[in-house]
């Protein structure tokens, strides 16, 4: 099982059939695998060798897709970079997995001197915009153009697909190693499980950094699809091709829909021909999706839960589930084939009984191979064959998943993971902070918001401003808290550790469930 199988099926069964739609520009199957095997030939000629790491800084496009496929095809494994993320983080992230060739598209361009001063195992960067090549940098539609195709490389289900870079517990980004059989098998998993309508035409607008999107490119090409492809995220461009193309599928975030549905232009659109819309990345709030079925009754809905160490998703809730008013509406659904689900007690990883809260541990062929570079973080979230995910949660007896909490110290804001202590760790730097508590609180717009709890040392002031300032220089914008509250003390427990729960029920004490 290798993940371009995919495209070699497409290839026999529907040559002609356009494969991708990018502004102006439209590929067929035939020349999207030409395509990919002289990119894999120019990354050959670029030194690249099976299992090398190539990376990618650049928003969606018809090039992104060729560079899953052409990496993959050249036997060596995606690294694919989250453009939100400052320059430190993603340096740490390419000199951790060693990548030597970056792939770099024109919104990025002013990162390449900073990322190549810290990260001496960039050998390579392949410019893949549309103006002139900046010096120092070669070519893409060069590349593809001069260099010869070459066979696929034809790798084994256990060979390394992709490094996929999340946040940490520990401040630093932990390298998801994915093996081909991994990402393949969810593929058909989550195919398989939803039993969703054939379907032409996807768009997508989540970024292809993420699992979720990158998987979203495997099933497209798997059902012989059209994949229309937008830059990045805009209710009114995804609103409009929606409509345009008359796209039958969809992945979305809650965030993403809701700003769709407040669009004044959403009304203006027919959007009759979506049979599926798949949600997830973060809990969905139940008024919302009530709202989005009754304005788009022609598709129905699914949500998929899951993480990037689960290639991603570990489960499903059906589009039969979505009822107004059913009360599986609050759950993240049945485990996906092939995937087993438990409860687990965190302290003894005893199974919980049916109904009471506890770990969500994961078993099943999407369950990744580890951490790069990380043997006991390893140790920790794969244990006896098991992801222990770190939410917290029950099985009812059917056999639905509900997610009430999160074990582990992250926030969902906008579909994106923000872990606590990457935002503490940033904070703690400014020489005028004593102690400082991140957390997440409701927002109605991002599900939840970062905000920062912060004890000023004596003699010195600080402005939420200068926090702002402070943060935007070490971190990612979208982990830089949007709220940050000034307190005298932080409540402790007998032992002296900080007792977040206490900080978090003045926010939540009004909701059903932590997140």
């Amino acid at each position: 099982m290798y993940l371009t199988q995919a495209l070699h099926k497409a290839f026999r069964e529907n040559p002609s059939g356009v494969a991708t739609i990018f502004a102006q520009r439209s590929t067929t199957f035939s020349q999207l695998i030409d395509r990919v095997a002289r990119l894999a030939g120019a990354l050959r000629g670029q030194g690249v060798a099976a299992g090398d790491r190539v990376a990618m800084l650049a928003l969606n496009s018809d090039r992104y897709v060729e560079y899953i496929f052409g990496t993959l095809w050249a036997g060596a494994a995606l690294n694919p970079v989250n453009t939100r993320w400052s320059v430190a983080e993603i340096a740490y992230s390419m000199e951790d997995c060693g990548t030597g060739v970056l792939l770099v598209d024109d919104n990025f361009l002013e990162l390449i001197g900073p990322l190549r001063e810290r990260c001496p195992c960039i050998q390579t960067v392949i410019y893949c915009g549309d103006a002139e090549t900046p010096a120092g940098m070669v070519d893409y539609e060069q590349l593809v153009r001069s260099s010869a195709p070459i066979d696929d490389s034809l790798r084994s289900g256990h060979d390394l697909a992709a490094v996929l870079y999340t946040g940490g517990t520990t401040g630093a980004p932990k390298g998801v190693m994915l093996s081909h059989a991994n990402i393949a098998s969810n593929v058909l998993s989550s195919l398989a499980a939803a039993s969703r309508p054939p379907v032409t035409s996807i768009l997508q607008m989540a970024p292809m950094f993420h699992i979720a999107a990158l998987s979203f490119v495997f099933q497209a090409v798997t059902r012989l699809a059209t994949q229309v492809i937008l830059p990045g995220f805009d209710p009114k461009a995804a609103i409009r091709d929606l409509s345009r193309y008359r796209i039958n599928e969809v992945f979305t975030v809650p965030t993403m829909l809701k700003m769709m549905l407040d669009d004044p232009t959403f009304a203006d659109h027919d959007l009759s021909s979506l049979r599926n819309i798949i949600y997830g990345a973060a809990p969905i709030d139940g008024a919302l999706l009530q709202r989005a079925m009754a304005q788009i009754p022609s598709s129905q809905f699914l949500q998929a839960y899951g993480m990037t160490e689960t290639s991603p998703v570990s489960a499903i809730l059906a589009a039969d589930c979505h009822v107004v008013g059913s009360p599986r509406l609050k759950a993240a659904g049945r485990p996906a084939p092939a995937c087993e689900v438990r409860i687990v007690d965190p302290a003894t990883d005893e199974d919980c009984p049916t109904g009471a809260v506890g770990e969500v541990a994961v078993r099943g062929p999407g369950v990744m191979l580890g951490y790069w570079n990380k043997p006991e973080e390893t140790a920790r979230a794969l244990r006896n064959g098991w992801m222990h995910t770190g939410d917290a949660g029950y099985l009812d007896a059917d056999g639905f998943l509900y997610v009430t909490d999160r074990i582990k110290d992250m926030i969902i804001s906008g579909g994106e993971n923000v872990y606590s202590t990457e935002v503490e760790n940033a904070i703690l730097t400014h020489p005028a902070v004593q102690l400082c508590a991140v957390i997440g609180i409701p927002d109605e717009k991002w599900g939840e918001a970062v905000h920062a709890v912060i004890v000023v040392r004596p003699g010195h002031e600080l402005s939420v401003d200068a926090v702002h300032a402070h943060c935007r220089e070490r971190i990612a914008s979208y982990k830089c808290p949007r709220s940050v509250e000034f307190r005298a003390d932080m409540p402790l427990s007998a032992a002296g550790k900080l007792l977040k729960y206490k900080l978090r029920e003045v926010y939540w004490q009004s909701h059903d469930r932590r997140i």
